[in-house]
């Protein structure tokens, strides 16, 4: 068998027509178009350009969005399909697969529908996400952040992308603006795609809370998710026909000490809401630590306390709504609560 022998020819009809027309130099010579040709189509009056290194763009005019996404993905995930074609699946039998690489920053933002995050055509750099001990460097329009690990991709109009809180992190490592800042922020959590403490763990985790900028945003953010649970919580009891309790108040034992403040407190059934809206910062394990020697106090007195998270109220509205009624209902089942003396907060 003679190893020298060039891949026989294939044609260019299995594949999107995004993908015709972005093709890595390896997939051109497996289509039969040695380097000489492409090296002669490249040239500054040429039909095709070389869009990033090993990477083509098969016509002469300006890249599309899609299009430089598209060459972007290829340039980071090249070196995992060098040589190889690129093959039709039986279920995606379009769409080539990127090899560990995700769009983040802006540009995943803007896949994911964000006004504030401009166009794919607008941006200057499309950020990808590889790992970390991968040989790449920043060129172009690819702009590459490496990480130790990394996280699940989406799939977001047929391409892997980073999750929004990832996306967001990482946009705004590169922003000095905090009107910009504070407007990704604010429509990350009014879009409902992710909850503030998934954002603020991630900023965290880039260590990015240390930019001033970014905490006045991160406390805009905080307010902004609290307001939203509030309404989906007073929502909650509306919706699902539960009594009404008494709300945002702060308990105290007669002529004696603060027990805490509450969400919502039902006095006849000595039942209490509490959302956790905590920050995942630093001192995130004393807040908790605070948040549990306050229940633990209500509940040895004989209150019930039901701790929900944003979250929670976002995807499980009714699910929260049942147990809620359920602690409601089995108050008839027990001792009678301690007389507590409840305050406006």
């Amino acid at each position: 068998m003679n190893h020298n022998t060039p891949l026989s020819p294939r044609p260019l009809s299995h594949l999107s027509e995004v993908h015709r027309r972005v093709l890595t130099t390896a997939q051109l010579r497996a289509h039969g178009v040695p380097a000489a040709e492409v090296n002669e189509q490249c040239r500054p009056d040429g039909a095709w350009q070389q869009l990033l290194p090993g990477v083509v763009l098969l016509h002469s005019g300006p890249p599309t969005g899609e299009e430089r996404l598209h060459a972007v993905l290829t340039y980071a995930a090249r070196e995992r399909t060098a040589g190889v074609p690129v093959q039709p699946g039986a279920e995606e039998p379009h769409r080539p697969t990127y090899a560990e690489t995700m769009v983040t920053g802006l540009a995943a933002l803007a896949l994911y529908g964000f006004t504030s995050a401009g166009s794919l055509t607008s941006l200057d750099r499309i950020d990808v996400l590889v790992p970390r001990m991968r040989r790449l460097r920043s060129t172009g329009c690819a702009r590459i952040l490496r990480t130790p690990a990394l996280p699940a991709a989406r799939q977001v109009k047929g391409v892997p992308v980073a999750p929004v809180p990832r996306a967001v992190a990482d946009a705004v490592a590169g922003l000095s603006d905090a009107n910009a800042v504070r407007r990704l922020l604010t429509e990350a959590v009014r879009g409902a795609h992710c909850e503030p403490a998934a954002v603020v763990r991630e900023l965290n985790d880039a260590k990015l809370l240390s930019r001033p900028h970014v905490v006045d945003a991160v406390d805009s953010l905080l307010a902004e998710g609290r307001a939203i649970a509030e309404d989906r919580l007073y929502r909650m009891v509306s919706e699902y026909g539960l009594p009404d309790p008494v709300w945002n108040v702060d308990l105290r034992l007669p002529g004696g000490p603060h027990l805490g403040g509450l969400d919502a407190y039902w006095p006849e059934q000595a039942v209490a809401v509490e959302l956790d809206t905590r920050a995942p910062r630093q001192d995130e394990d004393a807040l908790w630590s605070e948040y549990a020697r306050k229940r633990e106090h209500l509940e040895r007195l004989g209150i019930t306390v039901v701790h929900i998270t944003p979250r929670k109220l976002r995807d499980g509205l009714e699910q929260q709504a049942a147990v809620v009624r359920t602690a409601l209902m089995a108050a008839a089942d027990r001792d009678p609560a301690a007389y507590v003396v409840v305050l406006p907060r």
